[in-house]
């Protein structure tokens, strides 16, 4: 089973971490130095991915301009002979034609956003990545969970899940579990948050997925659930009364960063991987933890 697009929703608000995001696209923050959706889109890109489609709203036009070339930038660097710099950027910009953007205009919900890609996805699978989550591992998630439905067979679902606390499963999409392969299970049922003590399991569904595309007849039709909004997940328990669904538990260690703590704690784990920065920042962290 190809995969050749992902869907990135990108068109919250952000208000978790208010007010930063109030002129700016949370997407845009920064980890290290790059913002939240430059790592997704390279993990995306890791995974094989060929055409990465992004759902938008108002004032999201700074994650476009980020993957579009800046000729007045790059001619400066080249004047200054700033070659690294040059180099840097280059590695990261898309092909021309491998971005698309369109717009959900309405704060819907995330089985809304999906649902806004339709016509740019087609009749093929595809993948969902929330710009808001990050795993550091090598090789990342995405490209687990395409080698994982390469083996599951067509017309497989997968998605990326997470043991939590017990008693935090309140707070997120569950799944039940069914027959295991190894880290790979086939779903038995998805509740969105759970009433306390009544959780299948307290393996909890992350922001990564593979969808087969009948998911967007189902989402064009799906009646508003949790928050009064158009849930993904919902779609997904209609879609798995006629195709599997199969969890995968991941390897890596996932960073909320639409949190302030998950935000510092993501700054803090990616500044510690990278050998240019991790004796700095291990010194500055003793020196503020000491006094």
């Amino acid at each position: 089973m190809k995969i050749r697009k992902a869907v990135f929703p990108v068109a919250g608000l952000g208000t978790r971490v208010l007010p930063a995001t109030k002129a700016m696209p949370k997407e845009m923050l920064t980890i290290v130095d790059r913002p939240l959706i430059q790592y997704v889109v390279d993990e995306a890109r890791e995974a094989g991915i060929e055409h990465f489609v992004f759902v938008t709203g108002r004032n999201k036009g700074a994650i476009e301009d980020h993957f579009d070339r800046q000729f007045e930038l790059d001619e400066t660097l080249k004047a200054r002979g700033k070659k690294a710099e040059i180099d840097l950027l280059a590695q990261f910009q898309p092909e021309a034609g491998a971005m698309s953007f369109t717009r959900q205009q309405a704060p819907l919900g995330l089985g809304h956003a999906v649902w806004c890609a339709r016509d740019i996805v087609g009749d093929e699978p595809f993948a969902v990545v929330l710009p808001d989550e990050l795993v550091l591992n090598t090789p990342g998630v995405l490209k687990q969970m395409i080698e994982a439905a390469e083996k599951l067979g067509p017309k497989s679902n997968v998605v990326a899940v997470e043991a939590v606390p017990e008693d935090m499963t309140h707070n997120y999409g569950i799944c039940g579990v069914g027959k295991r392969s190894g880290n790979t299970f086939e779903i038995d049922g998805m509740v969105e948050k759970p009433p306390k003590g009544t959780a299948p399991s307290n393996l909890s569904i992350t922001g990564r997925y593979i969808l087969q595309p009948e998911i967007f007849n189902i989402l064009e039709t799906q009646e508003r659930g949790a928050g009064n909004e158009i849930q993904l997940t919902d779609g997904m328990k209609k879609l798995a009364e006629s195709q599997k669904f199969y969890g995968l538990e991941f390897a890596g260690e996932r960073h909320d960063c639409g949190s302030r703590a998950g935000f510092l704690r993501a700054n803090i784990a990616f500044g510690m991987k990278r050998a240019d920065l991790r004796d700095g920042l291990r010194a500055e962290m003793k020196k503020y933890l000491e006094s």
